[in-house]
């Protein structure tokens, strides 16, 4: 008889994790005596691959769906672009602020250089009736970075004016005149822009006046704050700044006594 060790049965702590199979071998016949079956719990190491990872790195650098982005004949891309400004809407006219950026020349050394700062453009807008405005009889002025400065810094009592001449050192100089003045409001409560325009050429001559409020005038004087170091191109430049020239500017100012000046008491 064939004598098997019970399956059915747990293992203990002493047992071997192998089965045995103990068969009598005088009482097998001749060709089962040479079978002695030892089956042994396969010791072969699984192996388990997350490729969570790998999808998390692809969606880490592939671009989003919503990029906005415009594709160049040669298949490069250009980088968004952004059209922004402020409007202010009065009884008599309308006033549209956009910031413009400034130009840049390529040198032969493969660096940029400022060849025109940026401003910001005022449009004025007469009334057409109510809540409606003649945009086809707007005139425009072009705020200079000084010109933003004045306006910036002006008090609750104080006044400026700007005078612009765009054919100015051409022969239609005189021809074409435009005076803003900001004026405080009697009652304290803000400022009147003023546009006055005289075009000889188009034979125009106008005047458009619109009151901003102290609160409106605060939302432009922070708007020009803001906006000021990039009509001026620094922005450019700090982006192109890397770590070794910081470090090549540290050489200099130690060679030429830089540092030697602030350690002084």
């Amino acid at each position: 008889m064939l004598r098997l060790q019970s399956l059915s049965s747990p293992l203990t702590t002493n047992q071997s994790p192998k089965l045995h199979l103990k068969p009598s071998f005088s009482s097998l016949p001749p060709s089962t005596k040479r079978t002695a079956f030892c089956p042994k719990i396969s010791s072969k190491k699984l192996s388990v691959k997350c490729r969570h990872a790998e999808q998390f790195e692809q969606q880490k650098f592939s671009p989003p769906n919503n990029t906005f982005t415009s594709e160049t004949p040669a298949g490069g891309t250009f980088p968004p672009r952004f059209f922004v400004g402020h409007s202010i809407y009065k009884g008599k006219a309308a006033l549209t602020v956009e910031p413009r950026a400034p130009e840049f020349v390529p040198l032969d050394s493969g660096a940029f250089k400022l060849s025109k700062e940026g401003f910001v453009l005022l449009q004025f807008a007469p009334a057409a009736g109510v809540r409606q405005y003649d945009w086809n009889r707007k005139q425009l002025f072009s705020l200079s970075v000084t010109e933003i400065g004045n306006l910036v810094s002006l008090g609750t009592r104080d006044s400026c004016e700007f005078f612009h001449d765009p054919f100015k050192g051409k022969s239609e100089e005189g021809k074409v005149r435009k005076v803003l003045k900001v004026e405080p409001l009697p009652d304290g409560s803000g400022h009147f822009f003023n546009l006055s325009v005289q075009n000889k050429l188009l034979n125009v001559d106008e005047s458009i006046y619109i009151p901003i409020t102290r609160a409106e005038l605060t939302v432009l004087i922070s708007a020009f704050n803001f906006i000021l170091p990039y009509l001026l191109g620094w922005h450019a430049f700090a982006n192109s700044i890397k770590p070794e020239d910081s470090g090549r500017a540290n050489i200099a100012s130690s060679r030429y006594g830089g540092e030697f000046e602030w350690s002084r008491k």
